[in-house]
């Protein structure tokens, strides 16, 4: 696909996402990690805008000036922003007024893609791509968070259905062999910088799950007390478990002495086969210290996915998100996407079913803090 239809493709697809939201939808922010829809298809505009049109494009006149205090995300290279707690305070610009910006932006992107572009241009056009490819997710993560606290449960469509894997239902473990092995992205194409810095781990003989933690397998681990006995858990954790009141998965709810979940198409039975999602690395990390086992490490789990099926929930790990050998931060705004946040969390491998297509690697490097679990997140055991 060249990249004029690509940037089209991509444009409308974050718009089809919005589209079964109601007008009320768009502002909601229920919690600090969460934006509203309305923000992330500002933003994503935004990004367009501030990092290709002014910079690179003669005389190009910005829609409106106070958008980047608006929709600036955590770029301290750009200037002030409203705070991150305050986007579901943004009654304006409303959401015509936003869906507006997009087209003016789209109509300059889509006129400079019409001709030959410089290598720099193109660059940053497909990082954009990518970036809002990460928003559609978020989009995705944030709507079910913002629909599955309303009280009433509603569905966001009931027609959803998510993507199908071929996956298996009977539990083995992958031995691989000790050895050296090489870490990292390898390639001409598309890759974000924390992948970058190929190079040599060490390994020790590791077992990895086929398939991952089912919710009938995490329901063991409820029903044998596994939220209130410390014995599973980090300090921290437990702390979080009983500060918080934490007593199952994200979604979850005990109704009439059955276990319930808030899906896209509204509240439904747990599905028992299907994998365990939206727990933290806390829950994930307690219900393998359960079981007798542990995480994978990123290292372990890049070497052994080619022989398992992987896509279906992110994937905690047991790896710190640090930056790889020779690791180097690019100059200017670019340079905060995502080196600056290589503290205090854990890696997540994998994708999820509301990835976007084409969106996921073996070498993707996704991080989250350890008490987080809005976003598609599951659990594969090593030993």
């Amino acid at each position: 696909m060249d990249i004029y239809t690509r940037y089209k493709s991509l444009r409308q697809r974050t718009e089809d996402i919005c589209r079964p939201l109601a007008i009320e939808d768009y502002v909601v922010q229920p919690i600090v990690d969460v934006s509203p829809p309305k923000w992330h298809l500002g933003h994503t505009t935004w990004f367009f805008e501030t990092f290709i049109l002014t910079p690179h494009v003669q005389g190009y006149q910005p829609f409106n000036p106070d958008y980047n205090y608006v929709f600036n995300s955590y770029y301290e290279t750009i200037g002030n922003r409203v705070i991150r707690t305050d986007r579901g305070n943004l009654s304006r610009p409303t959401v015509d007024d936003i869906y507006r910006y997009r087209q003016h932006v789209d109509e300059a992107i889509l006129k400079i893609l019409s001709a030959p572009l410089e290598p720099e241009v193109s660059n940053l056009i497909v990082l954009g791509i990518h970036h809002e490819e990460q928003h559609q997710e978020l989009l995705y993560t944030d709507i079910k968070y913002i629909l599955g606290h309303n009280p009433l449960f509603p569905a966001y469509d009931v027609t959803y259905q998510p993507p199908t894997l071929k996956s298996t239902s009977t539990n083995d473990f992958i031995r691989i062999k000790e050895g050296l092995y090489e870490i990292g992205f390898k390639g001409d194409g598309f890759c974000f910088d924390n992948e970058l810095g190929r190079h040599k781990a060490y390994l020790n003989e590791f077992e990895i799950s086929n398939r991952l933690v089912s919710n009938a397998e995490y329901l063991e681990f409820i029903n044998d007390g596994g939220y209130s006995d410390f014995r599973h858990w980090h300090a921290e954790g437990w702390d979080w478990v009983r500060n918080e009141k934490i007593t199952a998965p994200l979604y979850w709810h005990f109704i009439d002495n059955s276990w319930y979940h808030y899906t896209f198409r509204g509240l439904e039975p747990i599905d028992l086969e299907a994998s365990v999602r939206h727990v933290s690395y806390f829950e994930a990390y307690a219900y393998a210290a359960w079981k007798g086992l542990r995480l994978p490490t990123e290292f372990e789990w890049e070497v052994a996915a080619p022989n398992f099926t992987w896509g279906e929930n992110w994937e905690w790990t047991e790896s710190a998100y640090l930056p790889y050998p020779g690791f180097k931060k690019a100059p200017g705004a670019i340079g905060e996407y995502n080196g600056k946040f290589m503290v205090n969390q854990k890696v997540l491998r994998g994708a999820s079913a509301v990835t976007s297509p084409g969106h996921s690697r073996l070498t993707y490097r996704n991080f989250f803090q350890t008490n987080l679990r809005w976003q598609f997140t599951g659990i594969r055991l090593a030993k």
